[in-house]
């Protein structure tokens, strides 16, 4: 089951997807739109440090994929008129690549580090007096010709960005001045933001087809944006480019997404789940050989919005589906799964 999903939160791995949501990235908080709490906490922190001429704290930005955690930090370097560098966890291998990166940096700079759970261990421990400190600490030669040399940085900020916070060392956690979670948005957001994309797209949609998609972007920016282009392609081979409800519904039903955002991946999870286990529970490592997935993937793309819109829960005793997934799929709880469902 292991297949390329339209409703996949990333993006990463394809330069098309990664230069459109470049294209469609909002370059400020006015025209960010969501995350109004996140936004009128950063616009504060953002002011104050202007007025003192100073860099902001360190941020960590966590939630699930998809939610803007990188297209904040750039609209944060550029409310602050700064340099922002990106790299990400896994790129960093070695103390020598962090040093690379904080050297290069100027005042006031920005470095936003995406996937920092994933930081090398070595790589880590270089980071804490470099964030707390602006100091790096690094060793020239081996054994006992070994020494020690300090070297001054830059006032630099840090934006961590991360889907599993609870991976991150304590220490590292704790050297974050501000630590902040996206949230899912809500049906009316992302339908202004289907609408605003259109507009940039220079794509015709009417307000019940932009409302359409919306119900079925999984509450994820990333989401709406690519079903927003992958109805414009149909809306362009099959008509004059002009996107309208009935158009969208069409294109929707031949991507096989249904009326909450699932697609044929999701349903074959939640299938699993009732026809194996009659409705669970189910532990998460025999979730993940039924469906081919790895148990990873199962957590951070698949759970969170299934459990957001309360198809699954997570018990004690595993994953379990709840009456509304069972309607959704169609199907009748034996005696058993009812007499669990109460």
């Amino acid at each position: 089951m292991a297949i390329e999903r339209i409703v996949n939160t990333s993006g990463k791995d394809d330069p098309v997807e990664e230069e459109l949501q470049q294209t469609l990235r909002p370059r400020d908080f006015k025209s960010y739109i969501g995350q109004e709490r996140l936004k009128s906490n950063l616009r504060l922190t953002i002011g104050a440090a202007q007025k003192r001429g100073e860099p902001i704290d360190h941020i960590l930005l966590h939630g699930p994929p998809g939610l803007g955690k990188t297209t904040m930090a750039s609209v944060i370097a550029n409310e602050m008129g700064a340099q922002m560098r990106i790299t990400s966890g896994p790129a960093i291998e070695r103390a020598g690549d962090l040093a690379s990166l904080l050297t290069n940096l100027a005042d006031g700079d920005i470095l936003f580090i995406d996937e920092i759970h994933r930081l090398h261990r070595v790589v880590e421990e270089v980071l804490y007096s470099a964030m707390e400190d602006f100091k790096l600490d690094i060793m020239l030669g081996k054994g006992p010709s070994a020494r020690s040399l300090r070297l001054d940085l830059p006032k630099f900020t840090i934006i961590g960005a991360t889907t599993r916070t609870g991976a991150l060392a304590a220490p590292l956690r704790d050297r974050f001045g501000m630590i902040h979670r996206l949230e899912f948005y809500t049906p009316e957001e992302v339908a202004k933001i289907i609408r605003r994309s259109a507009t940039i797209l220079k794509v015709p949609i009417d307000t019940e087809a932009a409302t359409l998609l919306a119900g079925r972007a999984r509450l994820t920016p990333r989401i709406a944006n690519r079903l927003l282009k992958r109805v414009r392609d149909y809306a362009d081979m099959n008509g004059d480019g002009t996107i309208d409800s009935k158009l969208a519904i069409t294109a929707l039903g031949l991507l096989e997404i249904d009326e909450l955002g699932l697609d044929p991946a999701d349903r074959h999870l939640l299938r699993a789940i009732i026809e194996h286990h009659d409705g669970g529970p189910v532990g998460v490592e025999t979730l993940a050989a039924l469906t081919a997935e790895e148990r990873s993937t199962i957590e951070d793309f698949y759970e969170p919005y299934l459990m957001q819109i309360g198809l699954l829960e997570r018990t004690p005793r595993g994953r379990k589906v709840t009456p509304r997934a069972w309607k959704h799929l169609g199907k009748t709880p034996s005696a058993k799964a009812q007499a669990s469902l109460l």
